[in-house]
């Protein structure tokens, strides 16, 4: 790899671990994205080429060895067929959500430069691209409520559904595994808790959001009970 570190990071998603470290259940990857992309589909899972991440110069031969892809697909299937295991048991005793936590840059011009317009960046971007809407939207509109109407110093949560992102593909597995029964919410958490430039994080800010994503759970887990008795 001839990436520089720097750029690795600020194309990863760090601190999604500890935004989601309120809630009752995790699953965390420790592993890059430039290893095996978990939230890719298979086939385009492992980085190739410049074109396939960002137009970023990865690695040092401009073909990756078949024997590293195929190490990082094995990644790619354990990681799958674990999640399956874990979610077939819940599945099993009715309907489910999973938040599925990301992070995204907004200050893609440089470190100096203005950062994106607001308007089309939203503080949480609520991906449902995949999700079925008529089964789930009360889960959807009682999640973004609640976050909405979370208490942090800077005034009020932007929460917004698809408005950047609308689900990769594990949202889209999920779905496609539980008709009916998985509810996969693609949340995308805009980088102003951090300098996405630097790396250096504003703990505060940080430790809001984990508060704020922790406190949808009670209004998500009664609308979906309300899913689960219709």
């Amino acid at each position: 790899m001839v990436l520089d570190e720097d750029d690795r990071l600020r194309e990863e998603d760090p601190h999604t671990g500890r935004i989601a470290s309120g809630l009752p259940d995790h699953v965390v990857v420790h592993r890059s994205r430039f290893e095996v992309d978990l939230n890719r589909p298979r086939d385009e899972a492992v980085y190739r080429t410049p074109a396939d991440c960002w137009d970023l110069d990865v690695w040092r031969d401009t073909a990756l060895p078949d024997d590293l892809v195929e190490g990082s697909l094995e990644l790619y299937d354990a990681f799958h067929a674990e999640l399956a295991e874990h979610l077939d048991g819940l599945a099993a005793s009715g309907p489910f959500v999973v938040y599925d936590v990301h992070t995204y840059n907004h200050r893609r011009d440089g470190a100096d430069a203005p950062a994106s317009d607001p308007e089309e960046n939203p503080e949480v971007n609520v991906g449902t691209g995949s999700l079925d809407r008529e089964r789930f939207g009360g889960v959807v509109d009682a999640f973004i409520e609640a976050m909405e109407g979370a208490d942090v110093s800077w005034g009020d949560l932007d929460v917004r559904e698809n408005v950047r992102f609308r689900g990769g593909h594990l949202s889209k597995w999920i779905h496609a595994r539980y008709p009916g029964v998985g509810c996969c919410l693609a949340l995308e958490f805009r980088k102003s808790f951090m300098d996405e430039w630097t790396a250096e994080v504003d703990e505060g800010r940080l430790a809001e959001l984990n508060a704020a994503l922790a406190a949808t759970v009670p209004a998500v887990e009664s609308a979906l009970g309300e899913v689960g008795s219709a």
